[in-house]
């Protein structure tokens, strides 16, 4: 696979020499079944062969251990070279992980790693966290332990008093700036006691003495766009390029059906019935799977995407990144980019926060104003009448 990318004789002998010269090829195969573009996959493969033929001096064909890594990234003088050196041997070691020897913290590196560990497993068992919520809260966990440790060094987790929680809640506080974040960091510090004692780690359930901060989330709407941006917005995008294709599918979707980041993002093609005009949504934030309806112009945007642009990569999953590796979207932050981009092209002026769940808090918005104007008019109707018209209600959705 590796003449698809390289001619010369002699330049495929020096990529097949090294510690991972027998793996030169595969990752070529790698490359090319991820979608990389021919110049970014040449410039990988050079960057691992270089790291082989180092790993090659040092530890010849054994597996290469974590120091030799190391010593190899010290080699660069600068940042750049030395992270691109790292994310092509992350390459080498998702496709090759048999040639490389994983280090394992041992609990004389992470002391606090046994009980952390059960900490998670709390959160997962017992509180039915899901992971991204998990790692907000182990965060939290993990902070007071290094509090812990900085400030009681030796002292064991049974001897923590009441005093000690207070002084690490106040510090802490006096590092938040805002009202979630300290809300948050007060709730962390109080579901970890909780644990403690749960796991009879400690005697006392020391949460009951953890302050409550006020935190006023209902103070004010949350931001929102009129549905005249937002349509602005969606007919600036052009129809001649995938990546425009694709974000118009992605605008719609979200500004017509209101459904969060994370459930775009597990969309799967089988998941559209396109006979009903719905999609199915699974694991929402509340645990539940539920159906939303789809527009004709969403639909319509939909297969047009589907059809048109989508990358053709064996994924099951409807919205794909065209930026290599080829694949759906691993986090939150690609499909705000898409949003905050394309409102931006649209002459929408965004604020501090602006993402995919603006889109979800204007569409809100829009559906609560159709249903106060709905209650006035039918209330109208009532005094000038006398009666009560039936009627099914109001129809959801923007103004």
């Amino acid at each position: 696979m590796l003449e698809f990318y390289f001619s010369y004789g002699g330049v495929l002998k020096r990529l097949r020499s090294g510690a991972l010269g027998g793996e030169m090829d595969r990752l070529a195969e790698h490359f090319f079944r991820l979608g990389y573009k021919r110049a970014s996959a040449k410039i990988y493969l050079s960057r691992i062969a270089r790291f082989s033929r180092f790993a090659g001096t040092r530890c010849g064909p054994m597996p290469i251990h974590q120091d030799v890594v190391d010593s190899y990234l010290r080699t660069f003088p600068t940042d750049t070279p030395r992270i691109g050196a790292m994310s092509a041997l992350g390459h080498a070691r998702r496709v090759a992980p048999e040639r490389f020897i994983i280090s394992v913290p041992s609990e004389e590196d992470d002391p606090d790693a046994p009980l952390l560990a059960s900490f998670s497993d709390y959160l997962r068992r017992v509180r039915g966290l899901e992971p991204k919520s998990r790692e907000g809260v182990l965060l939290g966990g993990r902070r007071f332990l290094d509090w812990c440790r900085h400030h009681h060094p030796g002292q064991d987790i049974e001897a923590l008093t009441a005093k000690q929680v207070l002084a690490a809640v106040e510090y802490r506080l006096s590092l938040s700036t805002t009202s979630g974040s300290r809300t948050a960091a007060t709730s962390h510090i109080r579901t970890f006691l909780r644990f403690l004692y749960w796991a009879g780690r400690h005697h006392q359930d020391l949460a009951r003495i953890v302050p409550r901060t006020p935190s006023w989330r209902l103070a004010h709407l949350p931001p929102r766009l009129a549905w005249d941006d937002v349509r602005h917005a969606i007919d600036a995008i052009g129809a001649t390029t995938p990546v425009d294709i694709r974000d118009r599918a992605v605008l719609l979707l979200l500004a017509t059906t209101g459904i969060r980041n994370g459930e775009l993002r597990a969309i799967r093609l089988r998941d559209i019935d396109w006979h009903t005009g719905e999609v199915f949504v699974r694991r929402t934030k509340g645990k539940r799977d539920r159906m939303v309806p789809l527009l004709e112009e969403t639909g319509a945007a939909l297969a047009d995407y589907i059809l048109r642009a989508r990358p053709t990569v064996d994924s099951p999953y409807l919205f794909l990144s065209f930026t290599p590796p080829m694949g759906p979207f691993k986090c939150a932050a690609p499909v705000s980019r898409i949003v905050r981009k394309r409102l931006r092209h649209g002459g929408v002026e965004l604020g501090r926060v602006a993402g995919a769940h603006l889109l979800r808090h204007s569409l809100a918005t829009g559906t609560v104003r159709n249903s106060v104007r709905w209650a006035m008019m039918m209330k109208r109707r009532e005094s000038s009448h006398g009666y009560r018209e039936r009627t099914s209600g109001p129809a959801p959705g923007w103004t």
